[in-house]
């Protein structure tokens, strides 16, 4: 990890967006004026529709958009500083999306993919690897439960086996924050079990998550903190007891539902 990250002070926000709007293509806005401030420690989720810009708000974050520049009142600011090197503002952050999943089917094996995270590369090529790579990638894959899978090869896995590898990659660095983008899409009801029971150990080790999606039943025990956007633009922000009710969730999609909970899980069901 960068000596300056190590060195930041200790209350400083995670990320502190203001009056952050992003265009793309004929003028459109994918974001609107966003702003938000996600603390250390904190686990959130974002929830959403298709096109409410919350690929686009975890692009902004990796600085693979760019916000205006409209006044002296935009800001984006990790850990206080506004000005970073690139490649250590995503090791800083781990972030695992479709996208980086579709990069990665190849014909390298699940261990090739998280020691690949150590050199922000697809695969190994000539990179070196040392003892101590080696040894941290083993745990991770151990603490992940994919020691029985290591050497197969991506493109014959399972989407939620390969899913979890790219998450062991994202964890090599030790992030502050592992930024998930709609990460159980083409998962099975048992992948989907896995995935969720993994997710929560990852968050009960201390890892910020922030989950993106647009399934409510994605929202772990651990998240205490669900933020409603649509049309690039977040609509309610707040602990999550309170914000996912029946009168939100119909106002961000567009249906009645009847908001039911179990054992820290929220379900939607049609009213």
């Amino acid at each position: 990890m960068n000596k300056n990250i190590k060195t930041r002070k200790a209350d400083q926000p995670l990320l502190e967006f203001r009056n952050i709007t992003v265009i793309k293509g004929d003028n459109k806005k994918v974001l609107d004026s966003v702003s938000i401030t996600i603390n250390a420690g904190e686990n959130l989720a974002i929830l959403g529709p298709n096109g409410a810009g919350k690929s686009s708000f975890i692009k902004t974050i990796a600085r693979e958009y760019y916000p205006l520049q409209c006044d002296n009142d935009v800001s984006f600011k990790v850990l206080g500083q506004d000005r970073w090197n690139i490649f250590d503002l995503r090791f800083l952050f781990g972030i695992v999306s479709n996208d980086l999943q579709h990069t990665f089917t190849r014909d390298i094996t699940g261990l090739e993919t998280v020691l690949s995270g150590f050199f922000g590369s697809v695969g190994l090529y000539k990179e070196r690897l040392t003892r101590s790579m080696k040894r941290k990638a083993a745990e991770i894959i151990g603490f992940l439960e994919l020691s029985h899978l290591k050497d197969r090869r991506i493109n014959e896995m399972s989407s939620g086996e390969a899913r979890r590898f790219l998450i062991g990659r994202a964890l090599v660095h030790d992030p502050r924050a592992l930024i998930l983008d709609e990460p159980t899409n083409s998962l099975d009801l048992h992948a989907l079990y896995k995935f969720s029971n993994i997710l929560r150990k990852i968050a009960k080790a201390g890892v910020n998550i922030i989950l993106v999606t647009q399934n409510i039943q994605d929202i772990i025990p651990e998240i205490d903190r669900v933020i409603l956007m649509k049309k690039g633009k977040f609509l309610e922000d707040g602990p999550k007891g309170r914000i996912l009710n029946g009168k939100n969730i119909k106002k961000l999609f567009g249906v009645p539902v009847e908001i039911k909970t179990k054992d820290g899980y929220y379900y939607a069901l049609r009213a």
